[in-house]
């Protein structure tokens, strides 16, 4: 079988048909299992963000790992307050 990443095509055609199964999926599911779906994603990206933060400050210490955790976020409600980001591209001049 052809490696698709040598073939930008082949590429496309395996990325539509992932995205496709995962639109059908979610179509089959009740509120409840999406409702489920997004905790479990959750906890799995806050996991992930205490395992970098333990990583930067090489600590194994969890209680550290989660005080950098909650300075990040912090950081992103201060920025999100301030308005110093968009969720739109803006138009140039």
């Amino acid at each position: 079988m052809e490696n698709p990443h040598d073939n930008p095509a082949a590429l496309k055609e395996l990325q539509d048909a992932i995205y496709r199964e995962k639109v059908l999926r979610a179509r089959e599911m009740t509120v409840a299992e999406r409702l489920d779906e997004v905790f479990d994603l959750s906890n799995r990206q806050m996991g992930m963000m205490l395992a970098g933060a333990m990583h930067r400050l090489g600590t194994t210490d969890q209680e550290k790992g989660w005080d950098e955790v909650s300075r990040w976020l912090g950081r992103l409600d201060r920025v999100r307050d301030h308005g110093l980001y968009v969720t739109e591209r803006r138009q140039s001049a």
